[in-house]
């Protein structure tokens, strides 16, 4: 979390809050979330500075100003709000971009596992961390010969492929678990094993699936909020992920939460038999 969907529905409404603001100055709270360059040129580069777009490559935020871009990451908990600069902030408020209108922009990640990346624009998708990303399922590389063959050349299960960003870009823990359960895939199938029909019907629906969690504003699990601070909604469509001990939707066996690759996975042993 954040996942493609989360982070899609955040670019969106900051869209609406800090296109053409000008930075005036930035404080930064927590140095290791600048991961490139240094801080001091971090701020140098980006002060004086307004911001002329916003856009996303798969789970990546990418603020474009006058000559440079800032890709950021959210990680587990990342959060962007715009407010006032006189209203108070907590201690897991790292980074504040001050805008010369007297807004604020401010990163808030409790875990602080975010990232954030500075490049020269035109640079920014040919290096770290953007340039290690495969299609997002929206892209028209993203095609049912690209994924069979991408399936087809590993032995890993199909769970751990899907989450692998540089196989697909965007899908996480949630929509990984939802888009198995609809494909009726076990999470721990071997990923060359898939026949052509079930790697069609899992595109399809990790599209499918993805397209219908940012129409809701996407998940919220623990902390998500959008840019004006509201919560997404798809989790009252959730299938298996976070349902553990429910009747499943489909045939009313109970939800399991089980491992899989390290990762707390959410199935229906009757709807995804192994």
């Amino acid at each position: 979390m954040p996942e493609l969907p989360e982070v899609e529905t955040i670019r969106q409404t900051l869209k609406q809050l800090v296109i053409g603001e000008e930075i005036e100055s930035i404080q930064v709270n927590w140095e290791n979330i600048i991961k490139y360059p240094l801080v001091e040129d971090f701020k140098y580069l980006l002060v004086n500075q307004s911001i002329q777009d916003i856009k996303r490559r798969g789970k990546f935020l990418k603020f474009y100003f006058d000559q440079h871009v800032l890709v950021s990451h959210l990680r587990m908990e990342g959060n962007y709000s715009v407010h006032k600069q006189d209203e108070p902030y907590d201690k897991h408020t790292h980074i504040i971009f001050n805008f010369s209108s007297g807004k604020s922009l401010r990163y808030r990640d409790v875990r602080k596992f975010g990232t954030m990346h500075v490049f020269k624009k035109g640079e920014q998708n040919n290096v770290k961390p953007l340039n290690q990303l495969g299609p997002e399922p929206f892209d028209e590389a993203f095609t049912i010969d690209y994924f069979a063959e991408r399936l087809q050349k590993t032995t890993r299960m199909i769970k751990a492929v899907l989450l692998d960003q540089s196989v697909v870009a965007g899908l996480g823990n949630i929509y990984v678990d939802e888009t198995l359960f609809k494909a009726n895939i076990h999470p721990m199938r071997r990923a060359h094993t898939l026949s052509h029909k079930e790697i069609t019907a899992l595109r399809a629906f990790a599209i499918e699936t993805l397209q219908e969690a940012i129409e809701q504003g996407g998940t919220t699990i623990r902390s998500y909020i959008d840019g004006h601070g509201d919560m997404g909604m798809f989790q009252q469509k959730l299938y298996v992920y976070g349902q553990a001990e429910e009747p499943c939707q489909v045939c009313s066996e109970k939800v399991e939460k089980i491992k899989v690759s390290g990762r707390g996975t959410h199935i229906c042993p009757s709807c995804q038999p192994l």
